[in-house]
């Protein structure tokens, strides 16, 4: 410790210059696969700067919730993010929101990476984005682009120490390894901390968890026009008791972050991510392929507790080797975009995908299965599903400028995609080597979905920092084959349809008073058909797809950020959404049920981020300054469950930061949930919760060169 302050003391008084920002970003983004400013393309984009990142304390992607409007971000637990933007949700391993790190499709559910590593910019596209980026990006897409080598040469180091045991160290380092020809960027993430929940029935820490994770580059000028990046992401997250659920809302707050499980395992998942990308730079066109390989291992090294109680009733279990229950994807993208030059400003492109997914998971009946419904105990369903899918994609949109007030813009992309999946049941008493018998004999399926993704729009531009547009928009999500599940009335592999949904936005984008004020507003109307709603399949914890109704979602977003006076800056974001099925017919305890009327699950019917930051120089240079930050979020009243028996109405989260900041070095105090707030982050439609995080506090120490 008598070195520690010290080393504080000489990078907080270091001569460098902590400036206090006096204008508004200008931000360029890639939201339409070029780079363009974020002011004047005719698309909803909230863009999340990499200094807002560390403002605003994001370290995983569910944390941007109302960050962005009409966004939330559910938590089962578990590490896989439940999305929803504009009331189209995720309601199966197809995502309605589509993921993109670094220009890498994240496929499903189990592939993608919520950890936000070394971040440059984070674009969040509101409403189908079909035409560009095809299936599964009915809501919208997360566009998330990490911090790439240059020249110079640059890193950072970073710690966080909290309650809870909260451990989160993360570092960074970019230089060229040949001037000019040859760079290397590297970062990584370590982050742990003990269980929020305590398991009553040995007295432990339930969800204790830590995780690893790379970034790492290697970049290439072959010449002026062309160059080479292969990236290499992983994570290896662990998670001693993923599944922190609670049956019974009641119970969930009566008893606050305790729960009463038997069975007590480590969920040990490994997501790899590969990318090689070359790119070409040309008088009349740009070109740019990218070829991807994605893989998740996911599995629970002990059962998993299948009724969430402290009986020998159910349990799950996935442990079968490393053949199975691991995901990969392989996608390929090629792109064409104009140089930019002309009155017409284009993109097309192709997509391709090969996907394999090997599923054996087993149902196991305990000594108190009868407490659970069955007249046997102590065997197990085991269910094996290999599912196989295969998808290409043509696409093109464009701009074309009619004068110096008028654009036109029209695209459109047509998806073709064949799943294919076989099942096999087998029942395996206990003491059994083998299965003694097929409850589901081995049988197999396929179907074939297409798709075309037509865009419209007009854009106007009213003034030099004032512009206005219209688009129509169509949205697609995937169809799909039923998994194999115990209960015999669920027959496996019966094909459900594409989700297509019809979108229109007024929009409006200004910037006033020399860039110290920013202002945007949106209106949308959607209308989703063939909805696919999902069924929750127990014991086997498994979803079931069914196309059931129709849905309409509509509301308003605006996002204002505004510099009032020097060093204070003012963000603030607040959106609206009405979604209701208009139509919704679905099976409950073997009766059909009317549900017309019914509000959308995972959809606050408002989300609102409230940012005031000041910081204030201390020194007469300005070496030195002092930051306080506070943070007012508001959801609105939500629903988790299609009969909206499961209710969480609105609440307040506050956060808070304060420190002091240098051009080299910063320290810092945070605080999220202040207050202590209790509230639903997740839950099942049979009655299981999850409860959202608690009040977390600590510091952070950031130094960068």
């Amino acid at each position: 410790m008598r070195l520690f302050y010290p080393l504080i003391g000489t990078l907080l008084c270091s001569g460098a210059y902590a400036q206090t920002v006096d204008s508004l970003d200008a931000i360029v983004v890639t939201a339409q696969k070029k780079e363009e400013k974020l002011q004047k393309i005719p698309v909803t984009v909230s863009a999340i700067t990499s200094r807002e990142v560390l403002n605003y304390r994001l370290w995983n992607t569910r944390e941007i919730t109302a960050v962005v409007p009409n966004l939330f971000s559910a938590d089962p637990g578990d590490g896989r993010n439940v999305t929803s933007i504009r009331g189209i949700t995720t309601t199966s391993y197809d995502p309605a929101v589509a993921t993109y790190i670094d220009g890498v499709n994240q496929f499903g559910l189990d592939t993608y990476i919520s950890q936000l590593n070394d971040i440059e910019r984070i674009e969040v596209l509101r409403g189908p984005q079909g035409t560009l980026y095809g299936r599964n990006a009915m809501g919208g897409v997360i566009n998330i682009i990490t911090k790439q080598p240059t020249n110079r040469i640059t890193g950072f180091a970073e710690a966080n120490i909290g309650n809870y045991g909260q451990q989160r160290y993360a570092v960074g380092f970019r230089a060229p390894l040949i001037k000019d020809k040859l760079y290397l960027g590297v970062s990584g993430i370590y982050d742990g901390r003990d269980g929020y929940y305590t398991n009553l029935y040995n007295n432990k820490d339930f969800d204790r968890q830590h995780s690893l994770s790379g970034n790492y580059f290697l970049k290439y000028i072959v010449n002026s026009a062309w160059s080479m990046t292969l990236n290499v992401k992983h994570v290896a997250n662990r998670n001693n008791g993923a599944f922190t659920l609670v049956n019974g809302v009641d119970n969930a707050f009566e008893h606050p972050f305790e729960l009463n499980q038997n069975a007590t395992t480590e969920m040990v998942d490994n997501t790899l991510n590969a990318s090689l990308s070359i790119n070409h730079t040309g008088r009349g066109f740009n070109f740019s392929s990218q070829t991807a390989w994605q893989s998740n291992h996911r599995y629970y090294k002990d059962p998993i507790d299948g009724d969430f109680s402290p009986i020998d009733g159910v349990s799950i279990i996935n442990n079968y080797g490393n053949d199975w229950n691991k995901v990969k994807v392989l996608t390929q993208e090629f792109r064409f975009t104009s140089a930019n030059t002309s009155a017409f400003r284009w993109t097309a492109g192709s997509y391709l995908f090969a996907l394999d997914n090997p599923v054996k998971q087993a149902t196991h009946f305990g000594e108190d299965a009868e407490m659970m419904g069955s007249p046997e105990k102590n065997y197990a369903l085991v269910n094996t599903s290999t599912g196989k899918g295969f998808g290409i994609a043509l696409y093109g949109e464009g701009n074309y400028v009619l004068n110096k007030q008028w654009e036109l813009i029209a695209g459109l992309r047509y998806d073709y995609e064949r799943k294919k999946q076989q099942v096999l049941g087998e029942y395996l008493p206990d003491g059994s080597p083998t299965p003694v018998f097929d409850f589901q004999p081995d049988t197999s399926a396929h179907a074939n979905f297409n798709a075309f993704s037509p865009k419209l729009g007009v854009l106007y531009h009213a003034a030099a920092h004032n512009d206005l547009f219209v688009t129509y928009s169509r949205g697609y999500r995937a169809g799909g084959l039923t998994q194999l599940a115990a209960d015999p009335s669920t027959p496996p592999l019966y094909a459900y349809k594409p989700e297509y949904s019809n979108n229109i936005e007024l929009g409006s984008k200004n910037t006033f008073f020399n860039n110290s004020l920013r202002v945007n507003v949106a209106l949308f109307y959607a209308t989703i058909t063939d909805a696919q709603v999902p069924t929750l399949v127990l014991p086997d914890a498994i979803t079931v797809t069914r196309n059931a109704g129709k849905l309409q979602s509509k509301g308003a977003e605006i996002e204002l950020a505004a510099l009032p006076v020097k060093g204070l800056e003012v963000n603030y974001q607040v959106g609206f959404t009405d979604a209701e099925y208009k139509t919704l017919k679905v099976s409950q305890n073997g009766n059909a049920v009317d549900l017309a009327g019914k509000k959308q699950l995972f959809t606050p019917d408002m989300t609102s981020m409230l940012a005031l930051q000041y910081q204030v120089p201390v020194t007469r240079k300005g070496t030195v300054q002092l930051m306080a930050r506070g943070e007012w979020q508001y959801l609105g009243e939500q629903y988790f469950d299609l009969s909206n028996n499961i209710r969480q109405s609105p609440y307040n989260l506050l956060n808070a930061r304060a420190g002091i900041i240098t051009k080299y070095a910063e320290i810092l105090f945070w605080g999220r949930n202040l207050g202590n707030r209790k509230y639903i982050s997740y839950a099942y439609d049979f009655g299981a919760v999850h409860l959202g995080n608690p009040e977390t506090w600590g510091f952070t120490l950031r130094v960068k060169w």
